[in-house]
C-alpha cells in the first residue's frame, strides 16, 4: 500500500469524494430534497423552473466553498495540534516563541 503523501502527490486521493455523512437523517433529507424539486417542477414554468435550479446550483456553490474551507482550516488546526504535541510547546498557538 503507499503512503497517504504518494496516493496525494498522484492525484489519486480525493477526500472530497470519501466524504459521506453518516447521519441517519442525511439519506431521507436527500430523497424529501428530491421530492419537493419535483413538486416544483411540475408547478413552475419552464423557465421559472430553470431559474429556480440555477439558484439552488448557486446555493450548492456556495456550501461547496464553505464545506472546503472548513476541511482546509480542520486540515491546518489538526497540523498545530500536532506541531504542539510534538514539540511540547503551548506558545504555537498564541503566536509566542
Amino acid at each position: 500500500m503507499k503512503s497517504i503523501l504518494e496516493e496525494l502527490y498522484n492525484g489519486n486521493l480525493y477526500p472530497s469524494e470519501l466524504i459521506v455523512s453518516k447521519d441517519p437523517k442525511y439519506r431521507p433529507l436527500n430523497r424529501r430534497i428530491s421530492e419537493i424539486g419535483a413538486i416544483w417542477k411540475k408547478k413552475l414554468s419552464e423557465d421559472e423552473y430553470n431559474q429556480l435550479e440555477t439558484l439552488l446550483d448557486l446555493r450548492s456553490q456556495s456550501s461547496s466553498m464553505e464545506a472546503t474551507e472548513s476541511f482546509v482550516c480542520g486540515f491546518r488546526l489538526g497540523a498545530l495540534i500536532m506541531i504542539e504535541v510534538l514539540s511540547g510547546k503551548e506558545e504555537f498557538l498564541r503566536g509566542e516563541e
